[in-house]
C-alpha cells in the first residue's frame, strides 16, 4: 500500500493515566493477530512506550515530535514508518490538547493527528462518572474543529449497568462507542523513576503484558468499526521521509563564526567508504531513534549493536560509538564491574575517535555513577538525584564538535534524576535558552556528551558529520 494512504488512527485521551497505552498497544497487537502489518508510532519524546508497541507488531517503534523534528516532518517520518504496512497506530501523549508548554498547540497529540489528517479515538476513564461522560467528549470533540474525535473508548468501566448509562449519555454526543474495557486488575506494566520499565529489561513478562492488552481491546472494543474508521483517513500529500536522501542532500551553509574563531569545515571523503560505527544497547540503553542508525548508515557507517553490560570489547574495527539513552544508575555496578570495556571506551576516545553520548551516555563517560567507577572520559561526576529535570529545550551548539559546528541549532528534550558535578578541561556542547539560560554538556576532542535527546531527522547533518569524522580519525 502507498504510505500516504495508508489507514492511519490516533489514540489519545482527556489526560494521562486513562489507558492510551494499554489501549494502544492492545490495538496493535490485536489487529496484527489478525495478519496485517501494522506501524507503531508515539506521540512525543517517549522511548519506552515504542518498545510494547514494537513487541505487539514486530516492527520497529517510532515517535512524532512535532517540537524536535519541526511540524513539516510529521507526514513524512509518519509515512516513512508505514511504508508496506495495513494500518497506522498513533498513541497520543498526555491530554489530547497538551503540547509543549508555552507553545499552544505545538507537539500535542492533536497538533499531529491534525498533521496526519488522521481520525481520533478518545480513551476515557469512565470509572467515576456516567452521565458526565457525555459532557466531557463534546468539549474535547468540540475543542478545536479541525481535531476530528471520532470515536470514543470507555475504560475502566464497572458493570453492564454503568457500561449502559454511559453508553445512553453518549448518544447525545454524537460520537460513536467503539470499545468498552471493564474494570480488571492491572496489567503488568510496572514502573520507577523515569516511567514503564522498558521491555529489554522484562524479557518474557513484557510478552505476557502485551498478550494482556491484546486480550483487553480483542475482548472489548469493536475492531471492524475501528478499522473503518482507521481507512477514512485521507491521503497524505508529499513524499516520505528518505535517509539516504536527507543525507545526500547538500548541507545548509556554516552558521557565522565568532570572533577570533574560523568555521570547522566538513572533511571531504571519498564516496564508497565504509567505517563501522559502534551503538550501545542492552538494557542499561535502550533509549534510541530509529532513524538515527538510519541516517549514520545512509551516511556510510555499518552499524553494530554491542551491550556494555555483557561484552567485554567494542567490535572489531569500531572507528565511532554511538551511546543514547537509557538506564544505568539502575545497572551501575555492572557497567563498572565491565572494566576491560570501560578501558576500551576510555582508549577509544583518547585516539581522538568521534562519541556521541546523550543522558546516559554522558553518566556512563562520567568518573563515576553513584560512587561507582565509569570509563574516566569526561571529567565529571555523577549522582541520582531527587528532583526530576523533565522538558523540551532550545539549544544552539556553542563548540564545534563531531556532531556540529558552533552556531548549529537544534531543539532538545531533557528527562533524568541524576546531577552530573562537572571538572574542568572540556568545552560546553549547548548553550541552553529555557528555562534558564545556562551551558551544558561536554566537547573534548572527539567526544560530544550532554544530557540533550536530540532528533536527528531535524538537522541530518549530524549524522553526515560523525560519520565523515569516523572515516577521517
Amino acid at each position: 500500500m502507498n504510505a500516504s494512504s495508508v489507514p492511519r488512527l490516533v489514540i489519545a485521551a482527556p489526560s494521562s493515566g486513562s489507558g492510551k497505552t494499554t489501549v494502544a498497544t492492545g490495538l496493535m497487537a490485536a489487529f496484527a493477530e489478525r495478519g496485517l502489518a501494522v506501524s507503531p508510532h508515539k506521540v512525543g519524546p517517549d522511548y519506552i512506550d515504542p518498545g510494547y508497541h514494537a513487541l505487539a507488531t514486530g516492527r520497529v517503534g517510532r515517535n512524532l515530535d512535532a517540537y524536535l523534528c519541526g511540524p513539516e516532518l510529521i507526514a513524512p517520518l509518519f509515512a516513512h514508518g508505514a511504508r508496506g504496512c495495513d494500518l497506522g497506530v498513533v498513541e497520543g501523549v498526555m491530554g489530547l490538547y497538551d503540547g509543549a508548554a508555552g507553545e499552544g498547540e505545538l507537539a500535542s497529540t492533536a497538533h499531529v493527528a491534525k498533521l496526519l489528517r488522521a481520525p481520533v479515538v478518545l480513551v476515557v476513564d469512565a470509572s467515576a462518572q456516567s452521565r458526565s461522560v457525555a459532557a466531557l467528549v463534546h468539549g474535547f470533540a468540540s475543542w478545536d474543529p479541525e481535531v476530528r474525535v471520532a470515536g470514543v473508548i470507555l475504560n475502566k468501566v464497572g458493570s453492564s449497568r454503568h457500561e449502559e448509562l454511559l453508553r445512553e449519555a453518549l448518544d447525545s454526543a454524537g460520537v460513536p462507542v467503539l470499545g468498552v474495557l471493564r474494570r480488571a486488575p492491572q496489567v503488568d506494566t510496572p514502573s520507577r523513576h523515569l516511567g514503564l520499565v522498558p521491555v529489554a529489561e522484562r524479557g518474557s513478562a513484557a510478552v505476557e503484558a502485551v498478550a494482556a492488552m491484546a486480550t483487553q481491546v480483542r475482548e472489548g472494543c469493536d475492531l471492524e468499526g475501528l478499522f473503518a474508521l482507521a481507512r477514512s483517513a485521507p491521503p497524505l500529500s508529499g513524499a516520505a521521509w528518505d535517509a539516504e536522501a536527507v543525507v545526500s542532500s547538500p548541507p545548509p551553509p556554516l552558521p557565522v563564526p565568532t570572533r577570533g574563531s574560523a568555521p570547522d569545515p566538513a572533511p571531504q571523503t571519498p564516496e564508497g567508504l565504509k567505517c563501522l560505527v559502534a551503538v550501545a544497547g542492552g538494557p542499561a540503553f535502550t533509549f534510541s531513534y530509529a532513524e538515527h542508525a538510519e541516517l549514520l548508515s545512509a551516511a556510510g557507517a555499518e552499524v553494530v549493536t554491542f551491550d556494555p553490560l555483557r561484552d567485554e570489547q567494542l567490535p572489531d574495527g569500531t572507528a565511532g560509538l554511538v551511546i543514547g539513552g537509557g538506564f544505568p544508575e539502575v545497572y551501575a555496578p555492572e557497567l563498572s564491574a565491565n572494566e576491560p570495556l570501560r578501558k576500551a571506551v576510555a582508549a577509544l576516545a583518547a585516539r581522538g575517535a568521534p562519541i556521541a553520548a546523550e543522558c546516559a551516555g554522558l553518566l556512563y563517560l562520567s568518573r563515576e555513577l553513584d560512587g561507582q567507577p565509569m570509563c574516566g572520559v569526561v571529567d565529571a561526576k555523577a549522582r541520582m538525584d531527587e528532583r526530576l529535570t523533565l522538558g523540551y529545550r532550545d539549544a544552539v551548539a556553542v563548540s564545534d564538535s563531531v556532531l556540529a559546528v558552533a552556531g548549529t541549532r537544534m531543539r532538545g528534550h531533557e528527562f533524568h534524576r541524576t546531577v552530573v558535578e562537572p571538572g574542568a578541561g572540556a568545552a560546553p556542547a549547548w548553550g541552553v535558552r529555557a528555562p534558564v539560560r545556562r551551558v551544558e554538556g561536554f566537547v573534548q576532542q572527539g567526544v560530544h556528551a550532554s544530557y540533550l535527546h536530540t532528533h536527528w531527522a531535524s538537522e541530518p547533518g549530524v549524522a553526515r558529520r560523525f560519520v565523515e569524522r569516523c572515516l577521517t580519525s
